[in-house]
């Protein structure tokens, strides 16, 4: 394999075995799909629609979704709502910044959207989660930013409205395409 010019490309193609990576896809299409997740990281804050995505990867849409989800374990839309978690965190710890403002700042467009998908995500609401973090910021202070942001990150290994389901015990239908467990 030529050795690759992109340093976060070469790193997730060393993090697969041989096997998964001959599975998974081309080191020009992994570099494209970093190149997509590199813009949503800088910018989360704006809209991100599959469309816009595929468009800066050069592929198109359905290839995109299939080639981002292998290659990074969740949708594109997931990860994208990861990083508006993950900056709202740090605005809320961070800054003086009102919860309206925090929302607006990381491209949500309505505050009960907002609020309902932090809770079901962190499991607090936004005000709690501001006064637990502001409640220990002496210790926090201690840990490196890089640290923190890790141990903040939001587990979206499945759908936010499956947490939901999972969560009411079956006040929601269960989805088609659920395997049986």
């Amino acid at each position: 394999m030529p050795p690759l010019a992109d340093h976060s490309a070469q790193r997730l193609v060393s993090s697969f075995a041989p096997t998964d990576f001959d599975q998974l896809q081309d080191p020009v299409l992994l570099r494209r799909l970093l190149r997509a997740k590199d813009c949503m990281d800088a910018t989360a804050h704006e809209a991100w629609p599959v469309k816009r995505l595929a468009a800066v990867s050069g592929v198109s849409e359905a290839h995109f979704s299939r080639s981002f989800r292998r290659a990074f374990g969740i949708p594109p839309h997931r990860y994208l709502l990861t990083r508006r978690i993950e900056q709202a965190n740090t605005l809320l710890r961070d800054t003086e910044l009102s919860i309206t403002e925090i929302v607006f700042a990381t491209g949500w467009n309505s505050l009960g959207t907002f609020g309902r998908v932090f809770q079901d995500i962190t499991g607090r609401s936004p005000s709690a989660m501001r006064r637990e973090m502001r409640a220990c910021v002496q210790q926090i202070d201690r840990v490196p930013g890089c640290v923190l942001k890790a141990a903040q990150r939001p587990d979206l290994t499945i759908a936010v409205l499956e947490k939901r389901r999972r969560v009411a015990k079956g006040k929601f239908a269960p989805s088609t395409k659920e395997n049986a467990s």
